[in-house]
């Protein structure tokens, strides 16, 4: 016998609260035509992204940290607007908002661009938090409102400056805006609101399409929605250039080569699809279990699993 733990950390009502938030989604993209798919999550390639660790499967290649590879394969091949109810997978994230393996809708509308997808967006998510108000910021106005700064073109001084806590005396521009983004914006933004963050700095596009700002900055064409604090969701007008794509997959393993990561190879079934012709589109991952968590007034991720990672 055992005394190992095996009860579910999820709740009778949080296992309910998942199915109804389920069905709450398929009614809604079943209403607009968006067909639902299912694509692998264990695939030969993972992602290049030095921020994203994805779990190898010896053999077999990775657990997929995001459908998005494989939806975009089928759009190129004429799918039309889709979505999926998918798990995913990162190596070493645990805490109070982060589990290794995580549920996410995925979903993408050819023909959008960014605001209609935030539009869309916003309206799933007002249903399923009973119509909470919104607010929507475009990244360097919402930053420098909040520090008194610009993110694009203060001097790193003053961004260390603006630091609540000692840092590293040599992070970029883009690891100090980005840990000012965590640590002061996000703490910062209006409870019980939905905050739509949009056109970030151009090094955070990944595989978002990039444009000039009104003083010619680069811009990425994405977006990010809060309920609270609490990030939900991540949308891009999504990059269609394949070899652009492969110049950032280059760049992301220099800097994997940097920071003495090991290499990931670029997925080239992706690579080859962008060059097929991938649909003019916008999509969006939104974390369910996260979700759920606004939804329950839950503090913690284990209390909407039924099984986190520790007990799985």
């Amino acid at each position: 016998m055992t005394d190992a733990p095996w009860r579910p950390t999820g709740s009778a009502r949080a296992l309910k609260a998942r199915a109804l938030l389920y069905a709450g989604i398929r009614a809604f993209f079943a209403e607009r035509d968006v067909l639902e798919v299912s694509t692998p999550v264990l695939a030969a390639h993972g992602v290049t992204d030095p921020h994203i660790p994805c779990i190898a499967v010896p053999g077999y290649g990775y657990l997929q940290s995001s459908p998005e590879y494989h939806m975009k394969r089928l759009l190129a091949a004429g799918s039309g607007p889709l979505y999926q109810i998918s798990h995913a997978f990162r190596d070493g994230e645990t805490g109070q908002r982060h589990n290794p393996e995580f549920t996410l809708l995925e979903w993408y509308r050819p023909g959008f661009d960014l605001q209609a997808l935030i539009n869309e967006t916003v309206a799933l998510l007002a249903l399923q938090l009973d119509q909470p108000p919104a607010q929507q910021h475009r990244f360097r106005d919402l930053f420098r409102a909040v520090t008194g700064l610009d993110p694009m073109r203060a001097p790193l001084t003053d961004l260390y400056r603006a630091s609540p806590d000692p840092l590293p005396d040599d992070l970029d521009r883009s690891a100090l805006v980005d840990y000012l983004m965590a640590t002061r914006v996000e703490s910062a933004l209006p409870t019980d609101t939905l905050t739509v963050v949009s056109h970030y700095p151009g090094w955070a596009a990944a595989l978002a399409r990039t444009s000039a700002d009104q003083d010619n900055e680069i811009v990425a064409e994405r977006f990010e929605i809060y309920f609270g604090a609490m990030e939900l969701a991540n949308g891009y007008h999504e990059l269609t250039d394949a070899a652009e794509q492969a110049r950032r997959f280059e760049a992301d393993q220099q800097r994997r080569d940097a920071a003495a990561q090991p290499g990931m190879r670029a997925d080239p079934y992706l690579l080859a699809a962008l060059a097929q012709g991938l649909p003019d589109c916008a999509g969006v991952a939104l974390g369910l279990d996260r979700l759920l968590m606004c939804q329950l007034g839950a503090t913690s991720i284990r209390e909407v699993l039924a099984f986190p990672g520790d007990i799985a």
